[in-house]
């Protein structure tokens, strides 16, 4: 009778239950059917065996309460079997779905180390529970397992705090695979070629690989110069005589720089009168370009329009310069009045 509820059972799973699920939007639903299906076509036959010995009237009473245990260990472990099979068959969809459609590699890892350690989570209760089941004094065991872990967590402080800050990388996401990036406290510029569990890799503009750990990372500030998107401003400062016109210069310096094609024609070009210099009056000219990567191509070209416009013109850029006063005394050097 059981073999036969059993078997009912499984034709209701693989026929009726799972051409319900095929037809939905989500593969979740087939994930869980996929994981009950064994486990819950066991635990019925093993039920109706199990309500087949409590009938039986020849049997003393002791053997029934040993046939009882048996079976709870049986189902403890048809239990386990469908939660570990769930577990795995979640993080295996959760890895389909969302995390392999990433272009990093840490949420990769994470899901792997997250799969293990709640497979392992889910064995250490199963242990405990069945234990205790059978009178067995669990306590000892919990309490060396919660001391070994703190000494593995103080052993590996560094090494968790890599791995936290990845993790800190992977839900904020200041920046991604591909993005160039600057870390102002180590003075490090380049392009992200690897996020992974521990650190993560810069190629610099001098072509070499820079591995950062992720906790620094973490503590640090970092510029993302690839959002919200690869358009960047620069800037550069020049110097002219005082006897300039300050709107004739300026007027100069904005029209040279708008004629150039490298110059994004929507975005402002502004030149400022901000400082007067101890020879010369200082302006700042700034100017929008489509590409973060041309930065100092464009500034390059930036100077050589200013100084091209400027000689043209006639406007002088003054060297540095300083006026010393020398002041007569009819003291000697090195003597006093009363000598």
């Amino acid at each position: 009778a059981g073999y036969i509820i059993s078997w009912v059972a499984n034709q209701l799973l693989t026929r009726v239950v799972a051409r319900l699920t095929r037809r939905t939007a989500t593969h979740l639903d087939d994930v869980i059917l996929e994981a009950a299906n064994p486990p819950l076509r066991l635990t019925i036959f093993l039920g109706a065996v199990e309500i087949g010995f409590s009938r039986l009237s020849s049997i003393p009473a002791g053997w029934l309460a040993l046939i009882s245990a048996f079976f709870f260990a049986l189902y403890s472990l048809l239990v386990f079997l469908f939660l570990w099979r769930l577990v795995s068959g979640l993080f295996r969809w959760y890895g389909l779905e969302v995390v392999h459609r990433t272009e990093t590699l840490v949420d990769d890892q994470f899901l792997e180390l997250f799969r293990r350690l709640a497979l392992a989570l889910l064995t250490a209760i199963m242990i405990v529970v069945v234990l205790g089941r059978y009178g067995i004094e669990v306590t000892a065991l919990v309490t060396t397992l919660g001391i070994g872990s703190l000494a593995i967590a103080l052993a590996a402080q560094e090494t968790l705090g890599d791995m936290f800050s990845g993790l800190t990388i992977l839900v904020d996401q200041p920046f991604k695979v591909g993005d160039r990036v600057e870390l102002l406290e180590l003075g490090t510029w380049g392009d992200v070629t690897e996020i992974g569990l521990r650190s993560t890799r810069i190629l610099t503009t001098d072509n070499r690989t820079v591995s950062v750990p992720n906790s620094v990372i973490g503590k640090g500030l970092v510029v993302n110069f690839s959002v919200p998107s690869a358009l960047y401003r620069i800037e550069t400062t020049v110097g002219v005589a005082y006897d300039s016109d300050v709107a004739f210069v300026r007027s100069v310096l904005e029209t040279a720089v708008r004629r150039q094609e490298w110059v994004v024609a929507d975005r402002p070009v502004d030149v400022l009168f901000v400082e007067f210099g101890d020879s010369a009056l200082n302006f700042r000219v700034r100017c929008f370009i489509d590409d973060y990567l041309d930065r100092w191509r464009v500034l390059d070209r930036l100077n050589s329009v200013i100084f091209a416009a400027l000689s043209e013109n006639k406007i002088s850029i003054p060297f540095p310069q300083r006026d010393l006063h020398i002041v007569s005394s009819s003291v000697p050097f090195g003597g006093s009045r009363d000598a």
